[in-house]
This record gives structure tokens, C-alpha cells and sequence, in this order.
């Protein structure tokens, strides 16, 4: 897309007697030193910044010189003059092809980054939700509990969620949701005294978020539960632009800080983290 611009601007404000030829010739001219510049000469910037300045001016130079010979020879210009000009002119183009180069590549990097971090995180949060919930399972199976074989069906379900439908950084909000009520559904099973309110209002239909992000919140809520009139409740309120989440539970006694220091808990401190990755990567503000 610059090199086609670029054709058509030169083209546009170039004085000659055929203006087409002349802007493939001073694109012939800008394109190899160019390619060179950015794909052999440019990685010396950061390491060895005298090196890439010296061959940076060199190229420069010797691409001046070749084509100030051929415009000699076909116009009979001064060719000294034709390098002086043509060596500025091949400067300034090195310097915005440089400069655009890197700008691309640091873009691309942080989007690698970003991608990387976000997926290291969603690698956390699903052994974080796992380790919780075998811990559920390995409490019924030391009582014998009838609830056992429901309980390893909705596990099962779960599981296919998290490890086959999150490999994306965004999932639709109605499979999201739905991996809410499945979990939700699990503890009814294993809870049958405890209360659970869940309520979704709103439209949820056409709108994407990022997977295994709400989970923590509510696995933590019936992990936390205190001993006397246990109740969840857990709010969905999705609008255009925004997606308000409540979860709320009968607390113990203990501090709230302490919560997640219990066998060194990652939950809550990746789904911040991930918050975080994501507003960066989307640009968009997450409330």
C-alpha cells in the first residue's frame, strides 16, 4: 500500500516528459536499498547502532552512485550534482522506511506479547478452577456419595468448555454463561442447603468476552461460604457497551484479604492481570 501511494504521488509531482516511466524508474531506484536497509542492515540498530550507521550511509552511497552513472548516461546530466541529489533524496526515503519498519515491528511485538500473556493466563485460571473442584469431588468420593457420577458428567462438560472452546482470546457471552450455569448446576448438587440466586437481564446475544474471567469470582464465592444461612448470588446485567457482574455470598469471619492466601491461591490476582491484558490488546476499557 505505501509503495502504491508512493507510485502515484511521484507520479503526480514529478516534472518530466512521461511520468509513468519516471516514477518506475525512481521506484526502481528507492525499492533495493530499501529491502536491504530493513532486512539486513536495520537488526544492527539496537545492537551495534556505529555498525548499522555505517552501513546505512554505505548503501545509501553506493546506490546514489549507480544511479546517478545511469542518469548521466541517458539525460547527460552532471553526475555529481545527480548524486548529491539522489543521495538526500535516498537519506530521507531510508529514514521513513527505517523509522515505518520498526514502528510495524514494534506493533506486531506487542501484540505477541500481549497474546502471550493472556494465553499464559487463561493456562493458570484453568487449573486454578480444576484444582477446586477435584477437591469437591474427592469429598464425596470419600463419603460415597450418590451425587458422584452427576457431578463427574457435569465435570466432564466443563472441561470440554475450558480446554476446547477458550483458545480464543474472545468467546460468545451465551457460551460463557452457559459454562457459568453448568458449574453453577455442579454445586447446586453438591450445596443442597446452600441458596443460589442467579438472574441474567439483558441481551447477550452478539457479544463476545474473554473466557474463564468469571469463573473465578464464582468458584470463589461457594469456596468462601460461611457456616450459617449460606447463600450465592450471582448477577449478570449486560447493556451496549457495558456488562456489570455481581457475585455475592455469606462470608466467615476471616479477613477478605485472606481469601486467596489459602494454599497460595492465583485466582484472583490473574483475573486482574488479565484484565488488564485484554483492555490493552482490544482497546477497549473494561469497567
Amino acid at each position: 500500500m505505501v509503495w502504491v501511494l508512493l507510485f502515484f504521488l511521484i507520479a503526480l509531482t514529478i516534472t518530466a516528459d512521461n511520468k509513468w516511466l519516471a516514477s518506475l524508474f525512481v521506484m526502481a531506484v528507492l525499492a533495493p536499498p530499501i529491502y536491504i536497509n530493513n532486512l539486513y542492515i536495520l537488526p544492527y540498530f539496537r545492537r551495534k547502532p556505529w555498525v548499522f550507521l555505517g552501513l546505512f550511509l554505505i548503501n545509501a552511497a553506493f546506490f546514489s552512485i549507480i544511479s546517478a552513472f545511469i542518469i548521466g548516461i541517458i539525460l547527460e546530466q552532471q553526475r555529481l550534482q545527480s548524486f548529491i541529489n539522489l543521495f538526500g533524496i535516498l537519506m530521507l526515503a531510508l529514514t521513513f522506511a527505517s523509522a515505518l519498519k520498526m514502528a510495524r515491528d514494534s506493533f506486531i511485538r506487542r501484540q505477541e506479547e500481549k497474546k502471550a500473556e493472556l494465553q499464559l493466563l487463561k493456562a493458570q485460571l484453568n487449573p486454578h478452577f480444576l484444582f477446586n473442584t477435584l477437591n469437591n469431588l474427592y469429598g464425596l468420593s470419600v463419603i460415597k456419595s450418590d451425587k458422584l457420577p452427576d457431578l463427574m458428567l457435569k465435570l466432564s462438560d466443563l472441561l470440554r468448555y475450558s480446554l476446547y472452546d477458550t483458545s480464543t482470546v474472545f468467546v460468545p457471552l451465551e457460551k460463557e454463561i452457559k459454562y457459568l450455569e453448568n458449574y453453577i448446576s455442579l454445586e447446586k448438587i453438591r450445596l443442597e442447603e446452600t441458596q443460589i440466586n442467579f438472574s441474567v437481564q439483558g441481551s447477550i446475544s452478539d457479544k463476545n468476552i474473554t473466557p474463564m474471567l468469571l469463573i473465578v469470582f464464582v468458584e470463589n464465592a461457594f469456596k468462601h461460604l460461611g457456616e450459617q444461612e449460606e447463600k450465592v448470588t450471582i448477577l449478570i446485567d449486560v447493556n451496549e457497551n457495558d456488562l456489570n457482574f455481581t457475585c455475592e455470598n455469606t462470608i466467615e469471619d476471616s479477613p477478605t484479604e485472606n481469601l486467596e492466601k489459602e494454599k497460595g491461591g492465583i485466582g484472583l490476582g490473574n483475573a486482574k492481570k488479565a484484565k488488564v491484558v485484554i483492555s490493552k490488546q482490544s482497546y477497549t476499557h473494561y469497567p
